[in-house]
């Protein structure tokens, strides 16, 4: 069985992946499959890439609105990627605990990414959840 942080960070390079492609993420899924040697296959990977995904626009919206002075499109793809998990985890997984998904987040960036964009990111994250944008569609 697969940890969940393994599983979240699985579902941040899917969704990293698609920032690049055109493919659908399904697709994205199963190629991951075939070719990466550590992909573990499991359900909640699979839950937050394609949910992240289907509600891509909803979750755009909500990461604008609290990156004040900031485009999604000036974001970094990693930070972004990152956001945009973690806000998917907030509005649509109601079983985790929102310091969980903001801890896991801070975490992937720091792997991922700097230390200045992990602390970025705490900080839209904590501002999204402060605003009370749970009006999930």
């Amino acid at each position: 069985m697969v940890k969940r942080a393994k599983a979240r960070e699985q579902a941040f390079i899917l969704i990293f992946e698609k920032s690049f492609s055109d493919q659908e993420i399904q697709d994205i899924i199963e190629v991951a499959k075939d070719c990466l040697e550590d992909y573990e296959d499991n359900d909640f990977t699979t839950r937050l890439a394609l949910g992240t995904i289907e509600n891509l626009t909803y979750i755009d919206e909500i990461i604008e609105k609290n990156s004040i002075g900031w485009s999604t499109k000036r974001i970094s793809k990693v930070a972004l990627a990152i956001m945009r998990l973690c806000c998917y985890e907030i509005f649509y997984e109601k079983d985790i605990p929102t310091g969980v998904s903001i801890d896991q987040a801070v975490e992937l960036a720091k792997k991922y990414a700097t230390e200045d964009d992990a602390s970025y990111i705490n900080g839209v994250l904590g501002g999204i959840v402060r605003c009370d944008a749970t009006d999930v569609q």
